[in-house]
C-alpha cells in the first residue's frame, strides 16, 4: 500500500487538510500543537488505495520536545511514497524554512500553501514557479478551511503517487543541519515572495487591544465563559428533555411490551438496570454537543491562543505557562487528550505539573452529572451561576495544587507561542466537532456505562428476595460501611455508590443514580429534588468535580509520565482534597444556615 504522510509547522491547517481528504475527525484547533499523536487514514486515488498519516506538527527536525521526535522516529521508521508538506501561505518567510530541510531528506514532496484566502487579503503576492524549483517538487494554493483547491491537492497527490511508486525511509544520523537553510531561506523568500512594506491594521489587531488588554482581559476572559455556559444551560436542556421525553415513549411504548412475559428478574435488569441507566445517559448527548459546538467556535477562533497568552504571568507564579492552561481548556473535552497534549513541552517538570492539574478540568463526563443534578436542584435563575461556580472552583483546585506541587516540579522552560489571526469557523466545522465529540463519548464510553449500571443493578437487587436497594442488598452494606467517610459531607449512602462507580468512569455516575433509585430519566430529576437540598446537592458536586480522575485518565498520566508515582499521585491527591473540600464546604453551610 502507498503512504503519504502529511508533515507542517503548528497551525498551518494540516488536520484540517487532512480531515479534508480522509473524512477522518482528526480534532482541529486554531493554536499550536493540536495533532500531538500519529492519524492514519486510508483513501482512495485514482485505481490506488492509499494509507494518509497526520504527523504532530513541528518547526525542525532537530528538536526537542516529544512531537518532534515522533516525526523522526516516523520517517526513520514508516516508509513513505511521498510528503505532503502544508505551510501558511501568509507566513512563507519563517514556513519555508521546514520544506528547505526536509528537501535533504531525499523523499519527493508535494507543497500546500495552505490559507490563500488570508495571505491574498494581506497583499501577499507568490511566485510559484520560482518556489517549485527551488525546492524541487509541485507547489499548490489552497484553502483548506473552505475546500478551495481540494480537488486539485487530489489530483496532484494522485499523479505524484504514479511518478514515485517505491516507499522510501530515511537516516535521520545522516542528516545535517546546517547554516545553509538560513542563506537559502533569505533567498528564497527574496526571490518568491512580495509582501507589501507597510501591513494594513487588521481586525486582529483591532480585537487584541482589547482582548490582551492588561486589566480587562482577563475579565473579559471569565465572562465569556459565564456567556458559554449559559447557552450550555439554555440551549442544552431544552434538548435533553426532548430526548427523556422520547426515550420514556420508547420504553412505553416498545420495551415495556416486549419484555412483558419475560422472568421477573431479567426483565428488571432490562427495564431498571440497562435501559434506565443507559436512557439516563442518552439524555445528555444533546448537551455535550453543544458544549462542543460552543467550545469549538472559542477554540477556531483563535481566542485559545490568547487565552494561554492572558495566563501566563499568573501560571508562571504556579510553575506552569500559558499552555498548561489550553490544555485545562482541552481537558474539558476529554482528559486524556489533553494529557497526551503535554507532549509540546520539553520540560519533564512541567509535563509532570500539568499532568497533575489537567484532572481537575469539567470533562464533558463530569459535566453531565454536573448538569443533570443542578438543573434538579436549583432555579432556573441560579442554574447556570452553580454550573459557572464549578467552572470557577475547577480551576482554583488545579491553581491550588500547582502552588503546593511547583518545587517538587520546578521548570525553567521559556514560552514560545504563536497568536493565529482570529478566523470565522465554518458551520460544517463546527457540527464536525459536535459529531466527532459525540461519536467519541459513545464510543469510549458505551462499555462502561452498560457493565457499570449492570453492576449496580446486581448490587442494589441481590440478594433478589430483598428490597431493591435496601440495606439487606449488597449496595446496603456498601453503603453502610461508606457512612461514616460520607456523611459528614451531607452525602448520603445512595450517592456514595455511584461515587464508588465513578472511580472508573464518570460516565457511570448519573446512570448508577438511575438505576439505584430505580427510575428512569423523566422521574430521576423528581426523585433527586425531593432528597437533596441545595447545600446537600453543592456538596456532592463538588465532590463529583474534584475527585478521583477516571481509570483511563489515570492510564494516560502514567503512559505519558512513565511514573507510577505520578499516576498514584493524581488518584490520591484529588480524592483528598475533595473530601477536605466537600466537608469543609457542608459544614459551613450547615452552620450559617
Amino acid at each position: 500500500m502507498k503512504r503519504v504522510a502529511v508533515l507542517g509547522m503548528p497551525n498551518t491547517g494540516k488536520s484540517t487538510l487532512f480531515n479534508r481528504l480522509t473524512g477522518a475527525g482528526a480534532h482541529v484547533g486554531n493554536w499550536p500543537g493540536v495533532t500531538v499523536d500519529l492519524l492514519a487514514a486510508k483513501i482512495l486515488l485514482g485505481d490506488a488505495m492509499v494509507e494518509v498519516v497526520d504527523l504532530p506538527g513541528f518547526y525542525n527536525l532537530h528538536g526537542f520536545s516529544e512531537d518532534e521526535q515522533v516525526v523522526r522516529r516516523f520517517l526513520e521508521t514508516q516508509p513513505v511514497n511521498l510528503l505532503l508538506v502544508v505551510l501558511n501561505s501568509s507566513q512563507l518567510d519563517r514556513q519555508l524554512a521546514l520544506p528547505l530541510q526536509l528537501k535533504d531528506l531525499g523523499i519527493p514532496m508535494l507543497i500546500v500553501l495552505n490559507m490563500i484566502d488570508e495571505s491574498g487579503r494581506l497583499g501577499v503576492r507568490i511566485d510559484l514557479e520560482k518556489l517549485e524549483a527551488a525546492l524541487g517538487g509541485p507547489v499548490l494554493t489552497m484553502s483548506a478551511k473552505f475546500g478551495r483547491g481540494l480537488e486539485k491537492v487530489k489530483s496532484e497527490l494522485s499523479q505524484q503517487l504514479l511518478l514515485h511508486p517505491k516507499l522510501k525511509s530515511v537516516d535521520m544520523a545522516a542528516f545535517d543541519q546546517d547554516q545553509r537553510i538560513e542563506l537559502e531561506l533569505d533567498a528564497l523568500v527574496s526571490q518568491s515572495v512580495t509582501s507589501p512594506i507597510y501591513l494594513p491594521p487588521s481586525a486582529t489587531d483591532k480585537l487584541d487591544r482589547v482582548m490582551l488588554h492588561p486589566w480587562l482581559g482577563l475579565p473579559i476572559f471569565f465572562l465569556m465563559m459565564f456567556m458559554l455556559f449559559q447557552a450550555i444551560y439554555g440551549l442544552g436542556t431544552p434538548l435533553q428533555d426532548g430526548m427523556g421525553w422520547l426515550l420514556d415513549h420508547i420504553k412505553t411504548d416498545a420495551v415495556v411490551p416486549l419484555t412483558a412475559h419475560w422472568p421477573a428478574a431479567l426483565k428488571s435488569l432490562v427495564l431498571e438496570g440497562v435501559f434506565d441507566g443507559l436512557g439516563t445517559v442518552l439524555t445528555f448527548l444533546p448537551i455535550i454537543a453543544v458544549f462542543f459546538m460552543l467550545m469549538a467556535i472559542v477554540e477556531d477562533s483563535g481566542y485559545l491562543a490568547r487565552a494561554a497568552f492572558l495566563t501566563d504571568a499568573l501560571m508562571s507564579r504556579l510553575g506552569l505557562d500559558g499552555r498548561a492552561f489550553v490544555m485545562q481548556l482541552m481537558g474539558f473535552g476529554c482528559n486524556v487528550p489533553a494529557i497526551m497534549g503535554t507532549r509540546i513541552m520539553r520540560s519533564s517538570g512541567l509535563r509532570a505539573l500539568t499532568m497533575l492539574i489537567i484532572p481537575f478540568s469539567l470533562c464533558s463526563a463530569r459535566l453531565q452529572v454536573i448538569v443533570f443534578i443542578v438543573a434538579a436542584t436549583f432555579s432556573p435563575v441560579a442554574a447556570p451561576v452553580a454550573l459557572f461556580s464549578l467552572y470557577l472552583t475547577s480551576f482554583v483546585m488545579a491553581f491550588l495544587t500547582a502552588f503546593l506541587f511547583r518545587k517538587r516540579y520546578h521548570s525553567h522552560e521559556p514560552l514560545l507561542l504563536e497568536l493565529p489571526p482570529y478566523r470565522l469557523p465554518t458551520w460544517r466545522f463546527l457540527g464536525i466537532e459536535s459529531w466527532r465529540a459525540v461519536k467519541q463519548f459513545l464510543a469510549g464510553a458505551g462499555g462502561f456505562i452498560i457493565i457499570g449500571v449492570m453492576l449496580v443493578w446486581f448490587m442494589t437487587h441481590f440478594p433478589f428476595d430483598a428490597v431493591p436497594a435496601g440495606p439487606a442488598t449488597l449496595a446496603g452494606r456498601l453503603a453502610n460501611l461508606m457512612t461514616p467517610v460520607f456523611s459528614p459531607l451531607g452525602i448520603d449512602a445512595l450517592l456514595s455508590i455511584a461515587l464508588i462507580f465513578g472511580f472508573v468512569a464518570k460516565e457511570i455516575v448519573v446512570g448508577a443514580l438511575a438505576v439505584i433509585y430505580s427510575v428512569g430519566p423523566d422521574r430521576l430529576s423528581d426523585v433527586l429534588t425531593a432528597r437533596l437540598d441545595w447545600v446537600q446537592a453543592y456538596s456532592f458536586l463538588l465532590f463529583t468535580l474534584i475527585y478521583t480522575p477516571c481509570l483511563s485518565t489515570v492510564a494516560a498520566i502514567k503512559q505519558e509520565s512513565k511514573s507510577w508515582r505520578l499516576a498514584l499521585l493524581a488518584t490520591a491527591w484529588p480524592l483528598m482534597l475533595a473530601w477536605l473540600t466537600s466537608f469543609t464546604f457542608y459544614q459551613v453551610a450547615r452552620a450559617l444556615a
